[in-house]
């Protein structure tokens, strides 16, 4: 069902850290690909996708509950080194 659908509703999303419900503009989509998990600003990369707070302590949570492949429904580890570097950039 799309947003057009919904009359009224604004979308939302759940940030895979805290797991609190915000607007899609207020998170930070991410998507896997390759092994990796990678960010995704602009909201326009093909595939599967999972939002995220864009501060530490979100992404600190979603890694120590093991969200990452949950999220993106894949088996074993993701690498998520490169998204820590860009979400602390952005927390600053």
């Amino acid at each position: 069902m799309t947003a057009a659908a919904r009359p009224g509703k604004p979308a939302e999303r759940t940030c895979i850290g805290c797991r609190k419900r915000c607007s899609p503009a207020d998170l930070l989509r991410m998507t896997a690909s390759g092994g990796q998990v990678l960010p995704d600003p602009d909201h326009r990369a093909p595939g599967r996708g999972a939002h995220l707070h864009p501060a530490i302590e979100c992404f600190d949570l979603a890694v120590r509950r093991k969200a990452f492949p949950r999220a993106f429904k894949v088996q074993g580890p993701l690498d998520v080194t490169g998204l820590r570097e860009y979400v602390a950039q952005r927390d600053k």
